[in-house]
Formats: structure tokens, C-alpha cells, sequence
């Protein structure tokens, strides 16, 4: 449940968070936010009693949140404790050696490489592995969110933020997947519903990671919302209860609930639901 509403490390100890995450501020005023992040190799729960072997950022399915304002200075340490070579792909506007895209950018078993650029454009973004084939590596488990604020935001301040990545794994390596799910786990927030209030304003970022399936989407029952497409605008796109994305595509909602109660949502895809990805928003006064 804690990815929903943790970024830059803000779910560790403070002795902890420090190992891996610093913010400072530069001479020319603009905020420095140094990260510290390693591949690894780690077996995950993705249902009760089902595991899987990832390849993982800190130990993680999805990694860690990159989040910055607008504007701010971006430094990864990242370093490859696993058995392959890895590299982190951002989606956002950088120089090209820092794409981490080419052969040449892999980062081999026990080697590191800092990545630097500047947080831009505003929105909700997305990172990942792009050593080859890329499919493995998306589908093993490296990826992640990369929030950029925009500086000034003129939307209102949502009582509440969640980041979802829609998911799913390929537990005998056959190309199709076997299990799906939001933030990696079949199922969770279907045994353990979202609470929020009523009225609240909820911000989700809503990425789909799904490897192997060419469309996925988000439904929301009974209520509607402001879809943000890519989040790069302050105006929203659409006013809708459902969201069809390829992989790769992100958007911002926001969304309010008029009544109390039980709200389901899922893919709008059956055998993506019945295999795990759906979840309920539970609505109190």
C-alpha cells in the first residue's frame, strides 16, 4: 500500500532516506535532488504465495518515485548489482548521453554511471531499463515513475496523491502474461480498498507498464474525473471514466467522489481484471 503515496524515499527512516536520497541547494538557487540507485536481482510477491524472479531498482517493483519541480537539478548515482547489463531511460528532455538508450550507455555487472540533467517538461513521466531486448528487461521489472511539478500550478492542491503503474508478469517466460495488477501485487487493493473522503480531491498518476499486451486501461465505476494526458498541461484533455493507454503512455486524474461507498476499479479488459487487476476505492463522509 505505501508505493501509492511514497516518493523520494520519504517511506525510510530518516537515517535511511539519507543513504539514498539528498536535496541541497545550488549557488544560482535552483534545487539540487541527488539520488543513489542500484539494479538488483530479487525474488517478489506478486500474489499471496506467488513469487517471481526480478530484476529490480533499491529492491523494488516498480522502483523508487523520481520526483523534482520543474526546473531542478537531477543527479543518479546508479550503480548495477545485477547479473545483466541495465541502464536507466528517462522520459523527458535531456542531452543524449544521458539517454541511457544505447549500447554504449549499458552498465555492466558492478559498474556505475551518474546520470545528470535538468527536471523538464512538467508532468508525469516514466523511467526504465533499456538494455536489450528491452522487453525482457521491462517485463523482469526495471521501470518506474518520474513526477516532474510543473513551478506554477494553477490547478487546486489535491487532498491526496497516488502514483499507480499498471503491471504484469510473465511467470513462465512465455511471452504472455500469467498475472496483472496495479504497483505489482494481483489484486491488493481489492483486499485492502483505497480509503479517501468524500469530496477530497485525489491526484493519481496512472502509468502503464504492461510488457507484452499492446493496450491496457484504467476504469473508474460510478464517477467521472479530469484526465491530464502526459501531464504536461494545466488544462485537462478529457472529462471521462475510463482511460485506454499503450505502454508508455501516463496521465494525471484528478478526481473527486460525490457519495459514500464502494468504488471499483479495474482494466477494462476481463481477463487483465480476473487476473488481478482491479482494486476498490473506499469512500467515506
Amino acid at each position: 500500500m505505501q508505493y501509492l503515496t511514497t516518493w523520494n524515499f520519504n517511506n525510510l527512516p530518516p537515517e535511511e532516506r539519507k543513504k539514498v536520497y539528498k536535496e541541497s541547494r545550488l549557488p544560482d538557487g535552483k534545487t539540487l535532488r541527488e539520488y543513489w540507485i542500484f539494479a538488483e536481482d530479487k525474488e517478489i510477491e506478486i500474489a499471496p504465495g506467488v513469487f517471481f524472479p526480478a530484476w529490480t531498482y533499491n529492491g523494488q517493483v516498480p522502483a523508487p518515485t523520481i520526483r523534482a519541480t520543474e526546473g531542478d537539478r537531477i543527479i543518479i548515482y546508479f550503480t548495477n548489482k545485477g547479473t545483466k547489463p541495465h541502464t536507466m531511460h528517462f522520459h523527458g528532455i535531456h542531452n543524449a548521453s544521458m539517454d541511457g538508450a544505447m549500447t554504449e550507455d549499458f552498465v555492466y555487472p558492478d559498474k556505475s554511471f551518474t546520470y545528470e540533467f535538468e527536471a523538464e517538461p512538467f508532468g508525469v513521466h516514466l523511467f526504465h531499463c533499456h538494455s536489450v531486448p528491452i522487453k525482457q528487461h521491462i517485463s523482469k521489472g526495471l521501470y518506474g515513475a518520474y513526477i516532474v511539478d510543473p513551478r506554477n500550478d494553477t490547478r487546486a492542491k489535491p487532498g491526496k496523491e497516488l502514483v499507480m503503474i499498471m503491471n504484469a508478469f510473465d511467470t513462465n517466460f512465455d511471452e504472455e502474461n500469467e498475472v496483472y495488477a496495479v504497483n505489482s501485487k494481483a489484486f491488493y487493493y481489492a483486499l485492502n480498498p483505497i480509503k479517501v473522503k468524500k469530496d477530497e480531491l485525489i491526484r493519481i498518476y496512472l502509468i502503464n507498464l504492461v510488457e507484452f499486451d499492446p493496450i491496457n486501461s484504467f476504469h473508474l465505476h460510478a464517477t467521472f474525473f479530469d484526465e491530464y494526458r502526459t501531464g504536461t498541461r494545466l488544462e485537462a484533455n478529457a472529462y471521462t471514466d475510463i482511460v485506454s493507454m499503450v505502454q508508455g503512455e501516463r496521465s494525471i486524474i484528478d478526481v473527486r467522489f460525490k457519495y459514500s461507498g464502494m468504488y471499483m476499479f479495474h482494466a477494462h479488459v476481463s481477463e487483465f481484471t480476473e487476473l488481478g487487476w482491479m482494486g476498490f476505492f473506499e469512500v467515506t463522509d
